[in-house]
């Protein structure tokens, strides 16, 4: 990319979009096209469409989907596949017919087996069944990054999907109805501290076991594998076959230790309860992220230093 290159970035309120926004104009990325929802619905073909014919961004980072944790993933289970097939399908096709030269599709870690072996590398997709939970949000997502693989082996694009780990940081969601752990339980500990509560309830039995990458660092692989990987530098010989990258931290907590860790950070004094008559979900979800490493990238954010900066922009931002 060059500086003046047209970047589109879809989804650049969210976490993760919000984050590559930022990591682009620190490197000295000019020319970046930013809509919003009621701006633009990239559900909307002939919106979409339109936009791309103005426009003809160049590269871009489609951060865009319906998003959330174990309840809403389980609620909305319609609205879940039907909103990021949408999506992503308009995004990618449209980037075909108006000749992008480069698309980053961000997945999620959710797309492997339940049951995947330790840690989870590119190669264990569709090798079993799906944590039934989220199963309609993955389903969404694996299609979308063979829908980029795809396109790469028909029309000769390239299209790049990466798998990130669980993800945290500015711009998070922290409602308690529909966030994901981490920013729930800064949410659940500044209130119990608030409100001076003696007990923190937490669902499940704080055993499982997850990995979390802070969203800048998420951002920085983003731009990484923009900037410097192709897809023939990964699809290999033969078969092409989970062409899609990994990006993780590199090792896991158990969410018993998160909460100990969230809680010193906020300075709640109170007892923590898990209620283990709530689902824990897969009990661990650690990424191989081998293949990136192997790029030439790694993170730079300590998960008990993130946790700070995010709990800083918590309450500047959305407890101000």
């Amino acid at each position: 990319m060059q500086k003046d290159s047209k970047i589109f970035v879809a989804g650049h309120r969210g976490l993760v979009g919000s984050a590559i926004v930022n990591e682009l104009k620190a490197k000295g990325y000019e020319n970046l096209l930013l809509k919003t929802h009621s701006e633009l619905d990239l559900s909307d073909y002939q919106a979409l469409d339109n936009y791309f014919k103005t426009h003809h961004p160049e590269y871009v980072f489609l951060a865009a989907a319906k998003v959330g944790g174990i309840m809403a993933n389980n609620t909305y289970r319609a609205d879940f596949i039907y909103q990021n097939l949408m999506i992503q399908n308009h995004v990618i096709h449209l980037s075909y017919k108006y000749g992008v030269k480069k698309l980053l599709f961000l997945g999620s870690s959710c797309i492997y087996p339940k049951n995947a072996k330790q840690p989870i590398s590119e190669d264990e997709l569709l090798q079993g069944a799906l944590e039934y939970t989220n199963e309609p949000y993955a389903i969404a997502k694996i299609a979308g990054l063979k829908m980029c693989e795809s396109y790469n082996l028909q029309y000769g694009t390239n299209f790049l999907s990466v798998m990130p780990t669980n993800l945290y940081g500015e711009n998070d969601n922290f409602d308690l109805q529909n966030s994901h752990v981490l920013p729930a339980l800064i949410a659940k500990f500044h209130r119990a501290k608030k409100e001076g509560l003696g007990l923190v309830e937490i669902w499940g039995s704080g055993r499982p076991r997850r990995e979390f990458l802070h969203s800048s660092d998420m951002a920085r692989a983003c731009i990484y594998v923009m900037e410097e990987v192709d897809f023939d530098d990964i699809k290999g010989e033969g078969e092409v076959r989970n062409t899609h990258i990994n990006i993780g931290y590199g090792c896991d907590v158990s969410i018993a230790e998160l909460a100990e860790m969230v809680r010193d950070v906020v300075g709640y004094k109170g007892e923590i309860y898990f209620d283990t008559t709530k689902p824990d979900g897969t009990f661990q979800k650690l990424m191989d992220s081998s293949k990136i490493f192997s790029l030439g990238w790694k993170p730079e954010i300590a998960l008990k230093d993130g946790i700070k900066q995010t709990y800083e922009w918590y309450i500047a931002n959305v407890e101000c």
